[in-house]
């Protein structure tokens, strides 16, 4: 859908009806991802691909009939065909599932806010009900960068599970279909939602270009984070020294996140561990709407760091955000053991998960809570980190 972004927006401000083709499955060599759509409007006007060109004869007159009969969503199965050199088929072997549905914009407002904050280039997520009952097939739900759900044709169970996927997927930045459902507890309908996801990558700012920042960057990199490393020495500040960084930046560190961007998904590490660097980078850090902030150091440190930050005013709920010492207790020594134990508080923290082993906490593993950002909920003393 997002392919098409900037023609469906302006079609939703004119409140023009149209019809909306999407690839809801793909298998075998398809030539577009899940995902990508094709947009027919009342007069016959057309926007966007779905095979390069070797199926959109048939899918335009599958919307124009769409639009015409004003009635249910409908499904198309293009797959190869070699009996009818005429046919509607994928000369590249693979086969595409398509969902057309009639989108009127005036009963969808949601849609429009997600399109005009893709045109302006900001993250935003719509799910869409690709399979499942009938009355809901094609629904919609908007979910914004903050994590919070704007009004759509879902409700109920269904709508906060939804949500929760959604959410998911946008953290992580990536356009997929999700199984929910089935579980009388959470949602008891069966459903499969096709999230389209617009988003930049989230950032990692890295303070203090240290051995176990090395290990960090690389943790972060593979869990799809934008890295920074920051330090004010340039002697350690280089590129060689951190290869799996996005950006090695010279500067105090306070200094940079002035200057820098930063949103609710930002996770911000400080491992400099000294109090001339610390201290006023997390008296910044920590009255931005960052999603997590950690620092590195021993319980001694935390304990002193603790009584410099309040000596430098900042508020007793600004501390609490602070996760130090940082990590999750995993025993870890070496620097890279060290990433994980940090990469797993993160995660932990963004998906309000418990950091407890799953064999002992009950109920359902994937759970629909959400942290709002730039909270903590766990205090400010959680995690250890061994040999500091």
């Amino acid at each position: 859908m997002f392919n098409i972004a900037e023609t469906l927006h302006r079609w939703c401000r004119d409140a023009r009806p149209f019809a909306l083709a999407t690839v809801v499955g793909v298998r075998g060599s398809a030539p577009l991802p899940t995902g990508t759509s094709v947009a027919v409007d009342a007069e016959g006007n057309a926007i966007g691909s779905i095979s390069g060109g070797c199926v959109e004869g048939a899918v335009y007159e599958l919307c124009r009939q769409v639009l015409k009969d004003a009635g249910a969503p409908r499904r198309a199965w293009f797959g190869y065909s070699d009996d009818d050199a005429f046919a509607a088929g994928l000369t590249c072997g693979g086969e595409l599932d398509v969902l057309v549905r009639r989108v009127d914009p005036t009963a969808l407002p949601h849609l429009g806010l997600a399109l005009a904050e893709v045109v302006e280039g900001r993250p935003a997520a719509v799910a869409q009900v690709v399979d499942g009952p009938e009355e809901l097939l094609g629904r919609m739900l908007y979910v914004d960068a903050a994590g919070g759900v704007h009004h759509g044709t879902l409700t109920g169970a269904v709508r906060r599970e939804v949500g929760a996927q959604a959410w998911a997927l946008l953290r992580a930045g990536r356009t997929a279909r999700a199984e929910i459902g089935g579980d009388a507890a959470t949602c008891p309908e069966r459903l499969s939602v096709l999230v389209h996801v617009h988003t930049t990558r989230p950032r990692m700012l890295i303070f203090g270009a240290v051995d176990f920042a090395a290990a960090l960057s690389q943790a972060g990199r593979f869990l799809g984070y934008r890295v920074t490393v920051c330090d004010a020495r340039p002697v350690f500040a280089t590129e060689a020294r951190f290869p799996y960084a996005d950006e090695i930046v010279a500067d105090w560190p306070h200094r940079y996140l002035e200057r820098t961007e930063v949103d609710a998904r930002t996770a911000v590490c400080v491992l400099t561990h000294d109090a001339k660097f610390d201290i006023p980078l997390l008296s910044l850090a920590l009255t931005l709407p960052v999603g997590y902030i950690g620092a590195m150091g021993s319980r001694r440190t935390h304990n002193e760091r603790l009584r410099l930050l309040d000596e430098a005013g900042v508020r007793e709920e600004e501390l609490a955000r602070l996760h130090s010492p940082i990590g999750l207790d995993l025993g870890a020594r070496t620097p890279e053991e060290t990433a994980v134990s940090m990469a797993a508080e993160i995660i932990a923290h963004t998906n309000a998960g418990t950091g407890l082993p799953l064999s002992r906490i009950a109920g359902p593993i994937h759970r629909t809570a959400q942290r709002e950002p730039g909270t903590s909920g766990r205090g400010r003393t959680v995690g250890v980190m061994p040999g500091r």
